[in-house]
């Protein structure tokens, strides 16, 4: 008795519990809501301005992108580089081809600049013309002595002038290829900066406020143009240009996306809470950039504008649902409420379905994808809540919308787009099945013929005067970007045997033969150079040593190389004498034409050095990044299967029904695969920017799907398991959001094509593309299927809810638990 009693009094409070939540999960977020209104106002004032307080600790990535793991062996041996010999993208050059350079004017002026640079605490070293060191043989000391190249006396001299110019381009081949172009005339100066100020903003305060100012002088007083390249210089400019972008894009899409909003609603009032909306969105997320001191990366700078282009269709979607709703009854308070309990679910999927498609590159190693990954959706999270909070309050605040705001909902253009869609879904199945097929297995075959693409310079801005630099160099000196290959011969003092230089003048024969790298700098140069020294200059004995010869002239070369500050060659042998160092420098070649050059270049390597006895080590910013292009390339399918596995749980989670999980995907990825196909056939590559494409695209694709299901499962209840009724109701209901939104997504994402930097032109324009094919697939594609399979999808226990649904009659649950 006491036990039955005890069951039924546990039996009624699990009932009073269920009736406490009667008003299920939306319905309470709507009461908590509009009920505490001025404090949910004052949680995100307050909110925001803690994130405001972190701006402070924002920062600016002064190093190139970094795709690669800190444990991939790229990164371990580049990092072991690194601490060996220092920060090897410390080379600014400086070049000039002009017939008046070696005249008394212009030498005088450049002798000016150089000397001026020189001087500067942020240079650490300076190669030039002007005090150029030639080596001369020290019999009495058994040492080469530098000596001046040009008397700065005689230089107001044409005669003198011609003379120094013959002498260098004829006998002074250890600096062909570093100086001049014997061929071309063109002339440069090599700077390096100091190591410890190229990866800080120190680097930048030097070019932007002192360098660049000096290079503009000359050229003013002398009427020669310069030509300015080299890793330091091209991050400065490249970064001004990033940020930049980040005001541009910003203004941009809120500009464009407001007057969208404008003119489906024609309601200032409501465009304006939603530009609020989204500023506030984009405070957040420089707010989290700075809590998590996360640096501004060329992917960071994006999740700001993505916040905006994503953040007007959520409240498109929430004033949508307004106006129809206050349409439907003309009661306000009823209509506010149902924004949150009827799209509160749908909107929250899709917003889970977006962050879930950039979430997806937290799961990768590579920390640059992370920081995106979560700054990105987390954004958008938060970008939710922000939406689904003001939006009801504000109207809540605001008088009824009149009839003009609500004219759009029956307007001519959109519903004459719905009626071709109903249509179209209702005569033509087999016609949108047979033109889903035919476009996949088009797009197959273009996809098939995506080609990679891994250069650090592909994506700049083509129009700037610094890439215009860039392509000078490749032309005059074979290019900029540093390829290092070191070798370890085991033991000290090994680098100056004559059996090491000879191994490495044959390596170093095997690059000048590839075109698309530049003349090898090492310590072998300056050993060829002390012979041809030792042999009074003649250009003629610029070579390695003879084993006779060896002995005495290795001396004087060694000799020649203690204590000397400005000595060149410093960097390029470490301090044991055991590991010596060959740059070389390359054009823009992309990831297929490098794997090539690295085969060729690997290929005579091991042929020439014997494991057992050296240790050779290909690295350089140039390899790392065509190796973090192929990392990203061979994560790209695991990255997009995760994401559509976390997005199918959501699904899961919200229909209940795997059956139309799978139904939901197909829409979903046939705009991937044309996507991919387009990419085939107009030759655009597979590369760090485009190959975010695929997840991001598909987050967003799925939304439009949610939305269509979500209101479908709910045309189901109310029009008794009518399938074909369900389905042109949910076309008539969630059409016009769904093609709003997908408006703003697609102008939003291709404000992104107004970039100077060709990755990011592709990124907008791809994502923008992909986009408009998934409207289309999820307004008509999917509907189509949910007909054809209506039969397989009709299980209530498997879509909707269970059969006793106290939400409508709760005394029918107590009478049957007090029977029992």
């Amino acid at each position: 008795m006491i036990y039955s009693g005890f069951n039924y009094l546990c039996s009624l409070y699990k009932v009073n519990m269920n009736k406490w939540f009667s008003l299920g999960f939306w319905e309470l977020i709507a009461r908590i809501v509009l009920r505490n209104r001025i404090l949910m106002l004052s949680i995100i004032v307050v909110i925001t301005a803690l994130l405001a307080l972190q701006w402070k600790n924002i920062q600016f990535s002064f190093t190139e992108a970094n795709l690669l793991p800190d444990d991939n062996i790229v990164n371990i041996e580049y990092n072991a580089f690194l601490n060996r010999f220092g920060e090897e993208g410390n080379l600014i050059v400086v070049g000039v081809k002009d017939d008046t350079f070696f005249s008394p004017k212009a030498f005088a002026a450049w002798n000016k600049l150089m000397t001026a640079i020189k001087a500067q605490k942020e240079v650490d070293l300076v190669v030039s013309i002007n005090d150029l060191k030639k080596l001369k043989k020290n019999d009495s000391l058994q040492t080469f002595e530098l000596i001046p190249f040009v008397d700065l006396n005689k230089t107001n001299s044409q005669e003198y002038l011609n003379s120094i110019k013959k002498d260098l381009f004829q006998n002074m081949p250890f600096y062909e290829g570093l100086l001049f172009n014997k061929k071309s005339g063109s002339i440069r100066s090599a700077i390096y900066l100091d190591k410890q100020i190229v990866n800080t903003a120190g680097r930048k305060d030097y070019i932007v406020n002192d360098f660049i100012p000096k290079i503009n002088a000359f050229e003013k007083e002398t009427g020669i143009d310069l030509r300015v390249s080299g890793m330091p210089y091209i991050r400065t400019l490249n970064a001004m240009s990033i940020l930049n972008e980040i005001s541009l894009f910003i203004g941009a899409s809120l500009l464009l996306t407001s007057l969208i909003f404008f003119f489906f609603f024609r309601s200032f009032r409501a465009t304006l809470i939603a530009i609020l909306i989204v500023i506030i969105g984009v405070m957040w997320t420089f707010g989290l950039l700075g809590l998590f001191n996360y640096h501004i990366t060329v992917l960071t700078a994006l999740v700001p504008t993505l916040v905006i282009v994503i953040g007007i269709p959520n409240c498109i979607f929430l004033t949508n649902k307004y106006q129809q709703e206050y349409s439907a009854h003309r009661n306000k308070a009823k209509a506010l409420q149902r924004v949150i309990t009827k799209v509160g679910t749908a909107t929250l999927m899709t917003n889970l379905t977006t962050a879930a498609g950039f979430a997806t590159f937290i799961i990768t190693s590579s920390q640059l994808l992370k920081e995106f990954g979560i700054i990105s959706s987390l954004s958008i999270v938060s970008l939710f809540f922000l939406c689904l909070i003001v939006i009801p309050i504000y109207y809540s605040y605001q008088p009824v919308p009149k009839q003009k705001h609500l004219e759009h909902l029956n307007r001519n253009y959109t519903r004459v787009f719905i009626n071709w869609i109903e249509k179209t879904v209702k005569h033509n199945r087999r016609y949108v099945y047979s033109i889903a097929l035919i476009v996949f297995l088009v797009s197959i075959i273009g996809a098939l013929k995506i080609k990679t693409s891994g250069s650090l310079i592909e994506d700049m801005p083509k129009n700037t005067s610094f890439y215009k630099d860039i392509l000078f160099f490749e032309n005059e000196f074979e290019g900029i970007m540093p390829l290092e290959i070191t070798v370890d011969t085991k033991r000290k003092k090994g680098v100056m045997k004559l059996s090491t230089l000879s191994k490495m003048d044959e390596l170093q024969q095997t690059i000048e033969e590839i075109p698309e790298l530049s003349k090898p700098i090492s310590i072998l140069n300056l050993v060829k150079y002390s012979k041809q020294a030792y042999y009074n200059g003649n250009p003629e004995y610029y070579d390695l040593p003879s084993s006779q010869e060896q002995s005495f002239i290795l001396g004087y070369a060694k000799n020649a190389t203690k204590n000397t500050k400005d000595n060149l060659m410093k960097s390029y042998v470490d301090s044991t004498g055991q590991v010596a160092r060959i740059t070389t420098f390359m054009r823009d070649i992309g990831t297929g034409n490098m794997a090539k050059i690295e085969d060729k270049l690997w290929t005579k390597a091991n042929a020439v050095f014997p494991k057992d006895r050296y240790n050779v080590v290909m690295t350089g910013k140039a390899l790392v990044f065509e190796k973090g292009t192929q990392y990203l390339l061979d994560n790209l399918v695991s990255s997009l299967l995760f994401a559509v596995f976390l997005i199918s749980l959501l699904m899961v989670f919200m229909f209940r029904s795997f059956k139309m999980v799978v139904v939901s995907l197909i829409p979903n990825l046939l705009p991937l695969v044309i996507t991919a196909g387009l990419m085939g056939y107009f030759g655009i590559p597979l590369k760090p920017s485009t190959i975010l494409v695929f997840s991001i695209a598909f987050g967003l694709s799925v939304d439009d799907t949610i939305h269509f299901l979500a209101q479908y499962r709910q045309e189901l209840k109310q029009n008794n398991w009518k399938i074909k009724k369900s389905v042109f109701a949910t076309i008539k209901e969630s059409g016009i959001s769904m093609f709003y939104t997908s408006v703003v997504l697609f102008v939003g994402f291709s404000v992104f094509m107004l970039s100077d930097f060709g990755g990011t032109v592709a990124l907008g324009g791809l994502i923008a593309i992909t986009l408009a094919f998934g409207m289309l697939s999820n307004l008509m594609l999917l509907p189509c299927l949910v007909l054809t399979l209506n039969k397989s999808l009709t299980n209530k226990q498997e879509f909707i809810e269970p059969k006793i649904d106290i939400l409508n009659n709760p005394n029918e649950e107590i009478e049957d638990l007090e029977k029992n």
